[in-house]
């Protein structure tokens, strides 16, 4: 990662170009010998302040969690993959001076992202209930499977016996969702995926929704508890809990420059 911070780093100064750093990568790169005073950093609980676009330098899960830093300010990301899995940070560090060339010339588009939002009678993570891919809810016992009693806008649906069960958005189906059988979705779709995690029974099969249901789960298990997770959050609550699925009341914003399309 040091050589794309510092090509970039050099752009931008020739630039003149204003930043904010998150303070956690802000260490990350002070520990790294970066000079960055002359910066200005922001907590993740706050999130940046008067920015017009931020860049997410990693894999998807860093992608994943700078969009919980941006929230519902609805700033628009651009990925550069210096990680793993590049779904969503899909630009290689080759391309960084390009990228930021194409940006300053404003030669990009912005491609609005349904995202999910998970709700319970608790906090479940502390305000940052949404999430680009899904939302997990799976056993915490190894030896037995949950039961899962579903509702699509207040009409019972399904009761699952499974593992778990996935409720993804047209993006996230490349993820989590897509190695539990679920299928392919354009990821600009306007729909929710429900695809349950190993299934005992021949008939369960992944469905596929409009992104304004309503989706209910009430969960039973032996453990009488259950792991909830939004992209990569995770907590374990009480099988008393039920859970709310729906589509966020605000979306994500993924820049696209010229040439970086989902085909």
């Amino acid at each position: 990662m040091k050589p794309v911070m510092e090509k970039l780093w050099a752009d931008i100064s020739s630039k003149n170009e204003k930043i904010q750093i998150s303070e956690s990568f802000f260490v990350h790169l002070k520990e790294h010998g970066f000079k960055l005073d002359e910066y200005r950093t922001y907590s993740t609980d706050q999130g940046p302040e008067h920015v017009q676009m931020a860049w997410s330098i990693g894999g998807d899960g860093t992608f994943l969690e700078t969009l919980s830093h941006v929230g519902a300010k609805e700033i628009p990301i651009l990925g550069i993959n210096t990680g793993r899995l590049g779904f969503l940070a899909t630009l290689s560090p080759e391309e960084v001076s390009q990228a930021l060339q194409h940006v300053l010339s404003n030669e990009y588009t912005i491609e609005d992202r349904c995202l999910v939002s998970v709700d319970a009678e608790i906090d479940l993570f502390h305000g940052k209930d949404f999430g680009l891919n899904e939302v997990g809810i799976m056993k915490t016992d190894s030896s037995s499977m949950i039961q899962i009693k579903t509702f699509l806008d207040g009409n019972f649906l399904n009761t699952y016996w499974a593992d778990g069960i996935i409720v993804s958005t047209a993006t996230g189906s490349t993820g989590y969702s897509l190695s539990v059988g679920g299928p392919l979705v354009i990821p600009t779709s306007d729909s929710l995926i429900i695809a349950p995690m190993s299934p005992h029974n021949l008939n369960v099969r992944p469905l596929i929704v409009s992104s304004d249901s309503v989706l209910k789960f009430e969960v039973s298990s032996r453990s009488q508890n259950f792991l909830i997770s939004i992209d990569s959050r995770s907590r374990v609550i009480d099988s008393k809990i039920s859970i709310e699925v729906k589509k966020a009341a605000f979306s994500g914003k993924i820049v696209k420059i010229p040439g970086d399309d989902f085909l």
